[in-house]
C-alpha cells in the first residue's frame, strides 16, 4: 500500500489542492462566485481515494493568504510540486489520483460561475504544468 504520510506531508497536499481552487477563484473574483466555486470543487476533493482522500479530508484546513493572488500562487505551486514528489516517493500509485483530483477541483471551480474565463483557463494551465499532467489529467 505504501508508506504513511506525516501531518506535514498531508498539509502540503491540502495546501496544493485547496490552494489550486483558490487560485482559480482569484482569477475571476466575486463573492458569490467564490461560494459557488468552493462548493463545486469540494465534490471533486470528496471523491478522492486512497492516501489522497485521507490527506485531503482529515485534519485542519491549510491557512492560505487572501490578500494577493501572487502570494497565493507563490505558496500553492511549490506545494503542488512537493505534493507530487511526496506521493511519488511514498505512494506512487496515488500520484495520478492527486493530479486528477486537483485538476477536477480546479475545473469544477472554474465552471461553477459563468463558465471558464480566459484568466481561469490560464491558471488551470499553470496548475496542470506544475502537476506534470497532460491534457487528460494523467
Amino acid at each position: 500500500m505504501g508508506q504513511r504520510l506525516t501531518d506535514d506531508e498531508k498539509m502540503t497536499l491540502k495546501t496544493g489542492a485547496f490552494g489550486a481552487v483558490l487560485m482559480v477563484s482569484n482569477a475571476d473574483p466575486g463573492l458569490f462566485a467564490l461560494f459557488r466555486e468552493s462548493f463545486a470543487a469540494s465534490g471533486a476533493i470528496a471523491g478522492a481515494s486512497g492516501m489522497v482522500k485521507e490527506a485531503l479530508t482529515s485534519g485542519p484546513l491549510p491557512k492560505l493568504p487572501r490578500d494577493s493572488a501572487l502570494e497565493v500562487e507563490s505558496l500553492v505551486l511549490p506545494a503542488l510540486r512537493r505534493g507530487i514528489e511526496i506521493l511519488a516517493e511514498k505512494v506512487p500509485q496515488d500520484v495520478p489520483v492527486y493530479r486528477a483530483v486537483v485538476l477536477a477541483a480546479a475545473d469544477r471551480a472554474a465552471r461553477a460561475h459563468n463558465g471558464v474565463s480566459p484568466a481561469e483557463a490560464e491558471v488551470i494551465a499553470r496548475i496542470r504544468g506544475v502537476l506534470g499532467a497532460d491534457a487528460t489529467g494523467r
